[in-house]
């Protein structure tokens, strides 16, 4: 199997490897000093995580798991819930030209995780008011938080 690599630098390893081993819902699979390294078998990824401070040009704007079905979003939300991880649901929503069904969490660092489906495309003319709000910006997620949602 094929897997994407991320590589994230967190300012507090055993804070990010345990924040990881809930949301992944799996144990690394490599622990070395300064580094811990994930292949968990929710989605085709590897995530290593090394000790080091983010800084400019080490920023990431989100991460995410898109899955084949709201039942999968369902299941993962009811586990990751389940671990004690915070998270903000957004289901039946319509961002960025698609109506998703979806769930974030934040890790100690900051860097937000999505677990999404794709319910189907909207297009432009349904979607403009959408692009004009920057749903899809972190602007627009840190204004949602502030409004509860």
């Amino acid at each position: 199997m094929s897997h994407v690599h991320v590589h994230l630098h967190v300012s507090n390893l055993d804070a990010s490897r345990a924040f990881y081993e809930r949301f992944l819902g799996a144990e690394p699979v490599k622990v070395k000093p300064g580094y811990v390294k994930f292949l968990p078998g929710m989605a085709p990824i590897n995530l290593a995580l090394s000790l080091g401070e983010a800084g400019a040009g080490k920023t990431v704007d989100h991460l995410g798991f898109q899955v084949e079905s709201r039942e999968i979003v369902q299941a993962l939300l009811e586990r990751v819930k389940a671990s004690g991880l915070a998270v903000r649901e957004e289901m039946d929503t319509s961002c960025c030209y698609a109506n998703q069904d979806k769930f974030w969490v934040r890790d100690p660092d900051g860097v937000e995780w999505e677990v999404y489906n794709l319910n189907h495309d909207v297009d432009e003319e349904a979607s403009a008011g959408a692009a004009a709000s920057t749903c899809c910006t972190p602007l627009a997620r840190i204004g949602k938080r502030a409004q509860g949602t």
